[in-house]
């Protein structure tokens, strides 16, 4: 359990289908457990130094633009696929999503991340190919479970 004494769920979200599965499979287990959800939008420092590098802008700029729409899409994806009366906060981190998730894990003492099992990439990236998905880096990560959603 948490600090508060109140189960935790971490969900990570991009805003894809299966994303939204995640949600709601969550929003389902914090009710039953009487729980919180904490979501979490990465932005990929990755995909921001292309594009700071593709228009010229400081790579700042391209940061706080893409965290600004991340914010404004958290209320969008909650009601599409439901679970606000359990999310205690959205956050947005900036970095590698492995990386951040599981940061914001650990800094939150979280029971329980419910990642989809691939996100707004899909699958079968040369990336995921070589060096394993998301879900997969989380998981070694991490000490508390990490339950993947498949959509649907």
């Amino acid at each position: 359990m948490s600090l508060s004494g109140q189960t935790l769920i971490l969900v990570p979200v991009d805003f894809s289908e299966c994303a939204g599965s995640a949600l709601r499979y969550a929003a389902g287990e914090a009710a039953r457990w009487e729980g919180d959800l904490v979501l979490l939008h990465v932005v990929d420092r990755r995909l921001a130094e292309d594009i700071a590098g593709y228009t010229g802008e400081p790579v700042e700029k391209v940061k706080d633009r893409m965290a600004g729409r991340a914010r404004k899409a958290f209320k969008e994806f909650v009601a599409r696929w439901g679970g606000g009366d359990r999310v205690r906060e959205s956050l947005v981190a900036f970095g590698l999503p492995f990386q951040e998730i599981a940061v914001k894990a650990r800094e939150l003492q979280v029971d329980l991340v419910v990642m989809g099992g691939y996100g707004s990439r899909g699958h079968g990236q040369i990336e995921e190919i070589f060096f394993g998905s998301t879900v997969e880096r989380v998981v070694r990560l991490l000490p508390c479970p990490v339950l993947c959603v498949p959509m649907g």
